[in-house]
């Protein structure tokens, strides 16, 4: 099924490569991701995956179009895109020694097509040190990540387990895009007929 990425992240065209779906082209969608009042991390997740693929949709009109957005959150806090090291050591130490949510907004939308999926994944980090929290900042893998890690990364060594799709908190739930995918092919071939 061709289809256009509306994405910045090479994380996620690595992950789109394990399952053999390579975009025809790759668009960096330009949206405004301002956090809404009262927003929940869910929505947030979903509406920026949507405002991703409207906006490079409107672009090319008669393609299907994907998109994906992640949010960590600590209860309804939501742990933004890092820049800010000092911002990065506050979200690790929020992190430390508890659960988290990642959830992944997945957006298909196209020619008569409007899928909106959600993907929640809980993460467990151990109780991280000063020191290793210095380590880790250090490396920059924090920089630009909901969160301030990496799951596929050296960030892996704070977690203790996870819950629910590895890929989602990488940044796109392979198994969801997958299925999303796959019945477009299904509509599409039907539509043919």
């Amino acid at each position: 099924m061709p289809f256009i990425l509306a994405s910045a992240s090479p994380q996620r065209l690595d992950l789109l490569s394990q399952i053999d779906r390579i975009p025809e082209e790759i668009v960096n969608p330009d949206i405004d991701e301002t956090i809404l009042k009262d927003e929940k991390p869910k929505n947030l997740s979903c509406r920026l995956a949507y405002l991703k693929a409207k906006s490079v949709s409107d672009l090319y009109k008669n393609n299907f179009i994907v998109a994906a957005d992640t949010v960590v959150c600590s209860g309804r806090r939501v742990l933004e895109k890092t820049q800010c090291r000092n911002k990065a050591y506050n979200y690790l130490n929020i992190l430390s020694g508890s659960k988290h949510r990642v959830y992944g907004g997945i957006a298909v939308i196209g020619p008569n097509v409007k899928r909106i999926r959600s993907v929640v994944t809980h993460v467990s980090f151990k109780k991280i040190s000063d020191r290793e929290i210095e380590l880790y900042l250090k490396t920059n893998e924090w920089k630009n990540k909901a969160g301030a890690y990496a799951i596929q990364g050296q960030g892996s060594k704070f977690i203790k387990r996870i819950n629910g799709s590895y890929s989602n908190v990488v940044g796109l739930c392979l198994y969801t895009i997958e299925s999303m995918l796959g019945n477009l092919k299904e509509l599409n071939y039907v539509a043919r007929k």
